[in-house]
């Protein structure tokens, strides 16, 4: 979320959408902390064993700014979900709050859209 609300900050000047982004993450983090204590989850990562570390797929594909932030959006979003799915084993009105603030991110995409393509030069 970090990386899309930095390019609304720094790329698109959009005050708004900046704001919007900001108080979804610090939302996400509240609901989360409440589930996943920080505590836990870092004492079981095991990065170095991460069968995911070393798959790329097409992270290092990038042309432009666009592709940027609508490859880090859609992170978002799978993010929330699979939060809002494994909240459902222990608080459905978690996971319910998750499901609003998914569909407040697809608002935010819609909207950054128009932004990203007014751009004269997305690089």
């Amino acid at each position: 979320m970090r990386v899309c609300e930095e390019i609304s900050r720094f790329i698109l000047e959009d005050k708004r959408l900046t704001t919007e982004i900001k108080s979804i993450r610090h939302r996400v983090h509240v609901l989360s902390a409440k589930f996943f204590k920080n505590v836990l989850l870092l004492k079981n990562r095991d990065s170095l064993s991460d069968i995911g570390r070393d798959i790329y797929a097409n992270e290092l594909k990038r042309r432009n700014i666009s592709d940027i932030f609508f490859a880090n959006i859609q992170r978002v979003k799978e993010s929330i979900r699979v939060l809002e799915e494994f909240t459902k084993l222990v608080n459905i009105n978690c996971a319910i709050a998750l499901k609003k603030l998914r569909y407040e991110i697809y608002d935010i995409e819609k909207k950054a859209v128009k932004k990203i393509a007014a751009l004269s030069n997305p690089r």
